[in-house]
Parts: structure tokens; sequence; C-alpha cells
């Protein structure tokens, strides 16, 4: 008996499994702790299964504290448009107002397709103003996406502002937007899901949006496989340009780590 009791000891230990909200239990992941050594950054990450009430972690501490969104605000920014009218379809074109903002990708016309994939802040800035202050506020309420403060400018709240999410707060927003759940149309959802797609195999398909804003980046989404879908949501200190391509190089190398893609 005293050998069963030490086993069961030894085994939770091990695992180290904490409770959640909702029956939902997070594992801490030591054996990804190489990973971040390697890259030496100062990060989180959190993968779950979607068939599955349990999260698989790196730095569960950081994984519950909030920060700004920054540009992975653009997946719910991008579905409260579409609600609100604010453009008819992800094809409708905003003209470029002709400001060099330093960046070529962001120097032409844009369409949600075009601006998702390049980040472009001024699409989404006009997309923003264009909603205005109380309907965002309804939807962002509604939706319950992080702790819902948009109490500063209309167009860079989530820049600049005070709205803040934790990795484990993306990773409830990213299922309720896979399983339709979002105070949205069904149609609406479909196609933010369709134009978040950055990666595409025989064997998988990840849909993501980074995020880079004071010194915190991310990298959110999920990647369906015929074995499953998997969430995931990191955030990590950036100190420099340099260490902006580690979010996406993390990312795969949990992925491949996990055996969800090769």
């Amino acid at each position: 008996m005293r050998f069963v009791i030490r086993f069961i000891v030894v085994v939770f230990a091990v695992v180290s499994v904490v409770g959640c909200k909702n029956g939902v239990t997070a594992t801490e992941k030591s054996e990804w702790s190489d990973i971040f050594k390697d890259y030496k950054v100062n990060s989180t990450f959190v993968l779950k299964k979607l068939s599955d009430n349990n999260l698989m972690v790196h730095n569960t501490k950081r994984a519950d504290s909030m920060y700004l969104p920054a540009s992975t605000f653009k997946i719910i920014n991008s579905m409260i448009a579409l609600q609100e009218s604010a453009v008819t379809s992800v094809d409708d074109t905003i003209r470029w107002d002709g400001t060099d903002r330093n960046w070529k990708m962001w120097n032409r016309d844009h369409t949600m397709r075009t601006g998702m994939p390049v980040s472009c802040v001024w699409f989404y800035q006009e997309l923003a103003r264009r909603i205005g202050k109380e309907r965002m506020q309804h939807w962002v309420s509604i939706s319950q996406y992080g702790n819902m403060n948009i109490d500063k400018n209309i167009d860079d709240f989530w820049l600049v502002g005070d709205l803040r999410i934790s990795a484990k707060q993306q990773i409830t927003f990213i299922e309720k937007l896979i399983t339709n759940k979002l105070p949205f149309d069904n149609s609406i959802e479909d196609i933010v899901k369709e134009i978040m797609i950055t990666d595409s195999t025989d064997s998988y398909t990840i849909h993501s949006k980074t995020g880079w804003t004071e010194n915190i980046g991310w990298n959110v989404g999920y990647v369906e496989t015929k074995y499953g879908i998997w969430l995931f949501a990191m955030n990590m200190d950036i100190l420099s340009r340099h260490d902006l391509k580690f979010r996406k190089i993390i990312t795969y190398d949990i992925l491949k780590t996990e055996g969800i893609i090769e």
C-alpha cells in the first residue's frame, strides 16, 4: 500500500498537473524547457487538443499573465468589422492614403484578405474607426475578450491602450472561434478562419496570427491534422527585431516535438 501511495505521489509531482477553470487541467511541460533555453527567450507556450480538457503549458505563471494583444486582435477586429458592415466582405478594398509607413507591403490598397497576412496596421485602424467605440466595446464585451477594456483611442487600444489578454485566454477565444461559439454569424467566423491560414501541406493546415507591441510578441492559432485539431498560444519578450522570428520557430518546434506536424 505504501508503494502505491509513493508511486502516485511521484507521478503527480512529475506530471505537475494543476487545476484550471471549467474542469480544464494544465500540465507543465518541463521537456519543452530546452527549446526556450536554446533560443534564450523568456516566454510561455500553451497547447491544447480541441477534444481534450488538458492544457500543456510552458511557464504557467506567465500563461496566466495578461498583455496587450497587439495584432492578434486583428482576428476579432475582422469579425466585428464584417458583422458591423464596416466592409462588405474580406475582399472589399480600402484605399491607401498615400502615407509612407516605412514598409512596402503596407504602402498600397488593401482588403482584409491581403491585410491580415501582412498585419497591415493602418487598414485595421480604419476598420476600427468605422466600427466606432460603442459597437467595438459591445462586441469585445459579449465575446469576453481578455479584460474587455478598450478605454483608449478607438484606433490603437490593442497596441498601446489598456486591453489585456493572457495566453490561456487566447486559447479559450480560439476554441470558441473553431467551434463557432462566438457571438458572430457562423459565415463570418468561417471566412475569418480561412484568411488566417498561414501554412498548408498535405498533412496539416495552420491558422494563426502573430503580434508585436511594447516588447511583447505573440503567435496564436490552431493546426488541423487528420488526427485532430490543436490550439496554441505563445507570447515572449521581444528585446530586438532579431527575436521576432522565434515566435513561429518555437511554435513549429513544439508542434514537431509533440508529433503534431513533421
